[in-house]
């Protein structure tokens, strides 16, 4: 048995230590192999178990809670005075994606792929729509999460970007999509927008039109 393999066999043994364990399953899916996502029960409790080294404290996303730590003490001063600052994005990341995971719905419809498109509409508003609604709001950006919370004057707006497995559906979606982007990139006038967006974009869907309503037969 390897090192990591001897640390994470003590990681799920710390898991399993707590009473109930239905399940659990490392956080590779959203970029931190460090966390353990448990699911307890009955009554069902979800428990994100995060298991970092104290210097990993001195930067921080957000106040921490901590369930264990063999030195208390400097871990709770770490974690007290360690600097706290959300992973927001700035306009140049979410202009070099945006056109690109639109036009890559726009292919999918096109082809008649209505759940491929859907699915990237559905991830468009997770790392797109939603953080720039948050940052409208001045709040973190987190994509859609308590955007209901949220005193938005897009959100009507918002649920035009929801499609039904149907060709016209999904074409008004995306519309939708682009419209919205558009208006929230605007918030940051500084930003260097992309060449003939989003024209060649509403160009390329407009003449896939004959193709969309061949495969909505």
């Amino acid at each position: 048995m390897t090192a990591t393999q001897a640390s994470w066999r003590r990681v799920w043994l710390f898991a399993e230590a707590l009473p109930d364990l239905l399940g659990a399953f490392t956080g590779e899916h959203v970029g931190e192999p460090r966390l353990l996502i448990c699911l307890y029960g009955p009554p069902l409790l979800h428990v994100d178990l995060k298991f970092v080294l104290a210097a990993d404290l001195d930067n921080q996303i957000e106040r921490r809670a901590i369930l264990f730590a063999r030195d208390y003490a400097e871990v709770e001063r770490r974690v007290r005075f360690g600097r706290v600052e959300w992973p927001n994005l700035p306009s140049e990341w979410f202009e070099a994606r945006a056109w690109i995971w639109l036009h890559y719905a726009a292919t999918k419809l096109a082809r008649g792929e209505l759940y491929e498109a859907i699915g990237m509409l559905g991830f468009f508003r997770e790392q797109v729509l939603g953080p720039l609604l948050h940052r409208r709001a001045g709040k973190n950006q987190r994509g859609v999460r308590r955007l209901e919370l949220l005193r938005l004057d897009e959100h009507e707006r918002l649920t035009t970007t929801l499609a039904r497995h149907d060709v016209a559906s999904v074409r008004d979606a995306i519309e939708a999509c682009i419209d919205l982007y558009v208006d929230l990139r605007a918030d940051d006038p500084a930003l260097k927008k992309t060449r003939l967006m989003p024209d060649l974009l509403r160009d390329f869907i407009g003449r896939g039109l004959p193709d969309m309503k061949d495969h909505s037969r």
